[in-house]
């Protein structure tokens, strides 16, 4: 599955990464009123948004060969950036109308961001897949 992903990084890691990055700051840019209604609890959204991203993150970091230091530390990194995005997402929501900033959003950003790493780590784990910095 690795192996697959890596020889098609740019389509497959790369690109849905800033697409879905874009995606997931115009939803929440967008007024609370014109969102489609999913069924899902906000937590719940929150959670799967970025555990989605931080998968794609954690793999897009995994994947490129530009900086030593991101690839050997690609877990953190990738909890750091999300974390961060995730409290500038909470802020920016404060100016668009019907949204709210709320510490607990930003928690379960935060939870899903971790199971998004673990199971990166996990799954290379268990088909004993090694990235290697060439």
């Amino acid at each position: 599955m690795f192996e697959f992903l890596e020889k098609r990084k740019i389509w497959l890691v790369y690109i849905p990464l800033a697409i879905y990055w874009l995606i997931l700051f115009t939803a929440t840019s967008l007024p609370a009123y014109d969102l489609p209604k999913l069924g899902l609890s906000d937590k719940l959204q929150h959670f799967g948004a970025f555990l989605i991203l931080a998968v794609l993150l954690n793999l897009a970091l995994l994947y490129q060969r530009k900086s030593r230091f991101l690839f050997e530390n690609a877990i953190i990194a990738t909890i750091i950036i999300c974390l961060l995005y995730a409290g500038l997402d909470e802020l920016h929501q404060m100016f668009i109308p019907g949204r709210f900033a709320e510490l607990l959003d930003w928690v379960a950003d935060g939870s899903g961001v971790i199971l998004g790493v673990f199971l990166v780590y996990f799954l290379k784990n268990k088909l004993n897949y090694n990235f290697e910095f060439n």
